[in-house]
């Protein structure tokens, strides 16, 4: 899943435990538009098929923006509202700034629209968009429950504080899924993510050629040849430049795991994952009992729950970037 160019210290304490979602769901079901939007799934699938043949790379972003929004305020379409009157909005921070896919939900929901007028939430369009755009890059799918309802509400400062950066060991990356009430398996499964897209080379940079502000230094726990590659891909001087998160990157697969393993991790973060005997635990199992899917789907179950708004709570958006 692309990643962002991150330059700021992480904050795990004040505004992140104010924030603390709970983790819901039980108004959500797979068959919500069965009878007000029943051509949903195919008007979505439809349009997605135009957005990845034009940038397969959007795949990624199209997930990610799914991340980005369950992780504040819960899934509630939050990440795409536009700032009225100078406001500061999620997709003005930091974290979100290389945020992609706006115009293509806005594609989306325009067909959805056009079809099913006033029915369908942004925020269910967000998720269900994730789901298809996975399962067409990749054999990985899962059951999308449907129903959320759209926010109001969008605070710049919440995503800064809310969304895990990619210098975080593995205890606080656990603990910055367990905010948003996933577990430790739920972050290393969802790690995988990072199996498509790619990532600013900022984020590499200090790993390869400035290790602990040393000059010239590479994070001696990255494989060397691996460490060659990357100063190839990422020059100190191009921080703008991207690489791939996986070299599969356009395939949602397990290889991410076997770039882990190999110390071929990209980022600070996934390379983490096997420093801890629970995540290369976690690891191992997903990949000798072919889990992989299956257990992938079942934490974006989870993680489409968080927060979410249901019943005659907030609104279901005409247009995603204003609230109506």
């Amino acid at each position: 899943m692309e990643s962002p160019n991150w330059r700021w210290v992480w904050i795990l304490s004040g505004i992140v435990f104010f924030f603390i979602p709970v983790c819901s769901g039980q108004q959500l079901s797979a068959d919500f538009y069965n009878t007000s939007c029943s051509n949903l799934t195919n008007i979505v699938s439809s349009r997605v098929d135009s957005i990845l043949a034009s940038d397969i790379g959007l795949a990624a972003s199209l997930l990610r923006l799914h991340f980005h929004d369950c992780f504040v305020r819960g899934c509630d379409g939050s990440v795409l509202l536009n700032g009225t009157n100078g406001t500061s909005v999620e997709k003005d921070a930091l974290p979100n700034l290389s945020l992609r896919g706006f115009a293509e939900i806005d594609l989306i929901k325009a067909d959805v629209e056009a079809a099913c007028p006033g029915v369908v939430s942004c925020a269910d369009i967000v998720a269900l968009t994730a789901e298809v755009a996975t399962s067409k890059v990749g054999n990985v799918s899962w059951q999308v429950l449907l129903g959320r309802r759209d926010g109001v509400m969008s605070v710049a400062l919440e995503a800064v504080a809310a969304l895990p950066i990619p210098t975080l060991t593995f205890d606080q990356l656990v603990q910055a899924f367990g905010v948003v009430g996933l577990d430790t398996k739920d972050m290393v499964v969802l790690s995988a993510a990072h199996t498509i897209g790619r990532t600013q080379c900022a984020n590499v940079i200090p790993r390869v050629w400035n290790f602990n502000n040393v000059f010239n230094t590479s994070d001696p726990s990255i494989n060397s040849t691996f460490v060659d590659f990357m100063k190839s891909v990422c020059p100190s001087t191009s921080p703008i430049s991207f690489i791939a998160l996986d070299s599969t990157s356009d395939t949602f697969d397990t290889q991410f795991y076997t770039n882990v393993l190999a110390l071929k991790g990209v980022l600070a973060s996934d390379a983490e994952l096997i420093k801890n005997p629970l995540g290369l635990q976690t690891i191992n199992d997903i990949l000798s009992n072919g889990t992989f899917a299956a257990d992938f789907g079942a934490s974006m179950v989870k993680m489409g729950n968080i927060q979410v708004l249901t019943g005659t709570q907030g609104e279901i958006r005409k247009i995603c970037a204003q609230i109506n």
